[in-house]
Protein backbone atom coordinates (compact mmCIF):
# COMPACT_ATOMS: atom_id res chain seq x y z
CA UNK A 1 0.00 0.00 0.00
CA UNK A 2 1.69 3.33 -1.36
CA UNK A 3 1.77 6.24 1.38
CA UNK A 4 -0.14 9.45 -0.69
CA UNK A 5 1.65 13.18 -0.53
CA UNK A 6 -1.79 14.43 1.46
CA UNK A 7 -0.82 11.55 3.76
CA UNK A 8 2.72 12.64 4.64
CA UNK A 9 1.48 16.23 4.66
CA UNK A 10 -0.49 15.27 7.60
CA UNK A 11 1.59 13.26 8.98
CA UNK A 12 4.53 15.92 9.24
CA UNK A 13 2.21 18.67 10.74
CA UNK A 14 1.12 16.27 13.86
CA UNK A 15 4.88 15.91 14.38
CA UNK A 16 5.60 19.50 14.24
CA UNK A 17 2.46 20.47 16.56
CA UNK A 18 3.69 17.74 18.75
CA UNK A 19 7.92 18.91 18.77
CA UNK A 20 6.35 22.77 19.20
CA UNK A 21 4.49 21.37 22.31
CA UNK A 22 7.11 19.81 24.10
CA UNK A 23 9.34 22.88 23.43
CA UNK A 24 6.85 24.92 24.94
CA UNK A 25 6.87 22.38 27.93
CA UNK A 26 10.19 22.22 28.62
CA UNK A 27 10.61 25.78 27.94
CA UNK A 28 8.11 26.41 30.79
CA UNK A 29 9.57 24.27 33.01
CA UNK A 30 12.97 25.78 32.72
CA UNK A 31 11.58 29.12 33.78
CA UNK A 32 9.59 27.82 36.61
CA UNK A 33 12.99 26.59 38.03
CA UNK A 34 14.97 29.73 36.56
CA UNK A 35 16.55 31.89 39.60
CA UNK A 36 14.63 35.52 39.85
CA UNK A 37 15.35 38.44 41.61
CA UNK A 38 11.35 38.04 42.96
CA UNK A 39 12.49 34.96 45.07
CA UNK A 40 14.37 37.08 47.10
CA UNK A 41 12.95 38.93 50.15
CA UNK A 42 14.68 41.28 52.74
CA UNK A 43 13.75 42.20 56.64
CA UNK A 44 14.80 44.37 59.52
CA UNK A 45 14.37 42.33 62.51
CA UNK A 46 15.47 42.43 66.27
CA UNK A 47 17.33 39.70 68.10
CA UNK A 48 18.21 40.26 71.70
CA UNK A 49 17.49 43.93 71.79
CA UNK A 50 20.09 44.34 69.05
CA UNK A 51 19.27 44.73 64.96
CA UNK A 52 19.22 42.15 62.45
CA UNK A 53 18.50 42.23 58.28
CA UNK A 54 17.55 38.61 57.81
CA UNK A 55 17.45 38.15 53.54
CA UNK A 56 15.26 34.86 52.60
CA UNK A 57 16.17 33.07 49.13
CA UNK A 58 13.34 30.81 48.32
CA UNK A 59 14.97 30.23 44.67
CA UNK A 60 13.40 26.53 43.81
CA UNK A 61 16.28 25.62 41.12
CA UNK A 62 18.84 26.13 44.23
CA UNK A 63 20.88 28.52 42.19
CA UNK A 64 24.01 30.20 44.30
CA UNK A 65 23.40 33.64 44.78
CA UNK A 66 25.69 36.32 46.49
CA UNK A 67 23.43 38.83 48.86
CA UNK A 68 25.14 42.54 49.42
CA UNK A 69 23.83 45.03 51.89
CA UNK A 70 24.39 48.68 51.80
CA UNK A 71 22.83 51.08 53.76
CA UNK A 72 21.98 54.48 52.06
CA UNK A 73 21.52 57.67 52.55
CA UNK A 74 20.60 60.41 50.35
CA UNK A 75 19.88 58.19 47.35
CA UNK A 76 23.89 56.93 47.69
CA UNK A 77 25.61 53.97 49.10
CA UNK A 78 27.20 55.43 52.84
CA UNK A 79 28.76 51.78 53.51
CA UNK A 80 28.28 48.18 53.27
CA UNK A 81 27.34 46.36 56.12
CA UNK A 82 28.09 43.00 54.44
CA UNK A 83 28.22 40.11 52.02
CA UNK A 84 27.00 36.74 52.52
CA UNK A 85 26.58 33.62 49.90
CA UNK A 86 23.33 31.51 50.30
CA UNK A 87 21.53 28.45 48.07
CA UNK A 88 18.20 28.90 47.94
CA UNK A 89 14.73 25.95 48.33
CA UNK A 90 11.62 26.16 48.03
CA UNK A 91 10.93 26.34 51.60
CA UNK A 92 13.78 29.08 52.05
CA UNK A 93 16.78 29.56 53.35
CA UNK A 94 17.85 32.62 55.02
CA UNK A 95 21.20 34.39 55.77
CA UNK A 96 21.35 37.08 58.39
CA UNK A 97 23.38 40.59 58.74
CA UNK A 98 23.59 41.53 62.04
CA UNK A 99 23.30 45.28 61.94
CA UNK A 100 21.76 47.69 64.65
CA UNK A 101 19.70 49.85 62.52
CA UNK A 102 18.44 52.97 63.59
CA UNK A 103 14.21 53.43 63.07
CA UNK A 104 13.39 54.64 59.48
CA UNK A 105 16.86 53.70 58.08
CA UNK A 106 16.83 52.64 54.00
CA UNK A 107 18.96 49.85 53.01
CA UNK A 108 19.79 48.74 49.58
CA UNK A 109 19.96 44.41 49.41
CA UNK A 110 22.13 43.76 45.85
CA UNK A 111 21.68 40.25 44.71
CA UNK A 112 23.73 38.42 42.22
CA UNK A 113 23.00 34.35 41.23
CA UNK A 114 24.43 32.49 38.72
CA UNK A 115 27.37 30.23 38.58
CA UNK A 116 29.08 32.09 36.09
CA UNK A 117 30.09 35.48 37.84
CA UNK A 118 31.03 37.40 34.64
CA UNK A 119 27.49 36.54 33.15
CA UNK A 120 24.98 36.01 35.86
CA UNK A 121 21.32 34.73 35.80
CA UNK A 122 20.63 37.40 38.46
CA UNK A 123 22.56 40.76 38.87
CA UNK A 124 19.23 43.09 40.60
CA UNK A 125 18.30 44.93 43.80
CA UNK A 126 15.14 43.85 45.92
CA UNK A 127 13.02 46.25 45.00
CA UNK A 128 12.14 48.48 47.03
CA UNK A 129 14.75 49.29 49.27
CA UNK A 130 14.66 48.10 53.03
CA UNK A 131 13.17 50.81 55.10
CA UNK A 132 13.42 50.30 58.85
CA UNK A 133 10.19 49.97 61.64
CA UNK A 134 10.06 53.60 62.98
CA UNK A 135 10.61 52.15 66.62
CA UNK A 136 14.08 51.15 67.63
CA UNK A 137 14.82 47.41 69.35
CA UNK A 138 15.64 48.92 72.79
CA UNK A 139 12.00 49.58 73.16
CA UNK A 140 11.56 46.64 75.15
CA UNK A 141 13.77 47.61 77.66
CA UNK A 142 12.30 48.17 81.31
CA UNK A 143 12.40 51.33 83.18
CA UNK A 144 14.05 50.71 86.68
CA UNK A 145 11.67 51.71 89.53
CA UNK A 146 12.24 54.93 91.00
CA UNK A 147 13.83 55.03 94.72
CA UNK A 148 10.94 55.98 97.70
CA UNK A 149 11.33 59.76 99.11
CA UNK A 150 12.46 60.58 102.39
CA UNK A 151 9.28 61.51 103.33
CA UNK A 152 7.47 58.36 101.95
CA UNK A 153 10.55 56.28 103.77
CA UNK A 154 9.71 58.31 106.89
CA UNK A 155 5.76 57.58 106.89
CA UNK A 156 6.45 53.59 106.89
CA UNK A 157 6.85 53.34 110.81
CA UNK A 158 4.00 55.16 111.97
CA UNK A 159 1.55 53.18 109.20
CA UNK A 160 3.38 50.01 110.42
CA UNK A 161 2.15 50.29 114.41
CA UNK A 162 -1.26 53.03 114.40
CA UNK A 163 -1.99 54.95 117.74
CA UNK A 164 -5.34 54.52 118.96
CA UNK A 165 -7.63 56.88 118.80
CA UNK A 166 -9.35 58.64 121.48
CA UNK A 167 -12.46 56.85 121.68
CA UNK A 168 -10.45 53.81 121.64
CA UNK A 169 -8.39 54.48 124.65
CA UNK A 170 -11.81 56.02 126.83
CA UNK A 171 -13.72 52.98 126.31
CA UNK A 172 -11.83 50.06 127.85
CA UNK A 173 -12.02 51.88 131.59
CA UNK A 174 -15.91 52.75 131.12
CA UNK A 175 -15.99 48.85 130.76
CA UNK A 176 -13.97 48.13 133.63
CA UNK A 177 -16.27 50.35 135.86
CA UNK A 178 -19.42 49.06 135.33
CA UNK A 179 -18.23 46.05 136.05
CA UNK A 180 -16.67 46.95 139.66
CA UNK A 181 -19.37 47.83 142.57
CA UNK A 182 -18.44 51.08 144.16
CA UNK A 183 -16.94 51.92 147.27
CA UNK A 184 -20.23 53.85 148.63
CA UNK A 185 -22.40 51.28 147.82
CA UNK A 186 -20.62 48.61 149.69
CA UNK A 187 -20.58 50.74 152.58
CA UNK A 188 -24.21 51.46 152.40
CA UNK A 189 -24.85 47.59 152.63
CA UNK A 190 -22.63 47.24 155.31
CA UNK A 191 -24.20 49.98 157.31
CA UNK A 192 -27.55 48.78 156.50
CA UNK A 193 -26.50 45.14 157.93
CA UNK A 194 -24.90 46.17 161.17
CA UNK A 195 -28.13 48.38 161.94
CA UNK A 196 -30.98 45.27 160.94
CA UNK A 197 -28.96 43.02 163.24
CA UNK A 198 -30.06 42.16 166.50
CA UNK A 199 -26.61 40.96 168.06
CA UNK A 200 -25.99 43.72 170.96
CA UNK A 201 -29.35 43.07 172.06
CA UNK A 202 -28.62 39.02 172.22
CA UNK A 203 -25.31 39.64 174.02
CA UNK A 204 -26.66 42.34 176.49
CA UNK A 205 -29.26 39.66 178.05
CA UNK A 206 -26.62 36.46 177.79
CA UNK A 207 -24.41 38.79 179.84
CA UNK A 208 -27.43 39.61 182.69
CA UNK A 209 -28.14 35.80 182.98
CA UNK A 210 -24.56 35.10 183.59
CA UNK A 211 -24.33 37.57 186.55
CA UNK A 212 -27.51 36.25 187.70
CA UNK A 213 -26.66 32.91 187.76
CA UNK A 214 -22.93 34.01 189.31
CA UNK A 215 -25.22 35.40 192.22
CA UNK A 216 -27.64 32.63 192.92
CA UNK A 217 -24.71 29.76 193.14
CA UNK A 218 -22.95 32.20 195.42
CA UNK A 219 -25.54 33.26 197.81
CA UNK A 220 -26.67 29.01 197.76
CA UNK A 221 -23.14 28.34 198.68
CA UNK A 222 -23.21 30.56 201.73
CA UNK A 223 -26.27 29.77 202.67
CA UNK A 224 -25.38 25.99 202.82
CA UNK A 225 -22.24 26.62 204.59
CA UNK A 226 -24.46 28.25 207.13
CA UNK A 227 -27.00 25.39 207.90
CA UNK A 228 -24.03 23.07 207.95
CA UNK A 229 -22.39 25.06 211.10
CA UNK A 230 -25.58 25.00 213.32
Amino acid sequence: MSITRRTARRSAQILGVAAASTALAVSAAGSALACNINEFSAEAKCDGGKGVIVVTDKDASGTPATITVFLESNGADAKQIGEQDVTGSREGVTVTFNEDWQPKAEYRVHVTAGKDKDHPIVDKDITPNLTTPAEGCSKGESTPPASPSPSESASTPASESPTPSASESSTAPAGSTDNEPSPAAGDSNLAETGANSNTGLIAGIAGGLVVVGGAAVYFGMRRRGANSSR
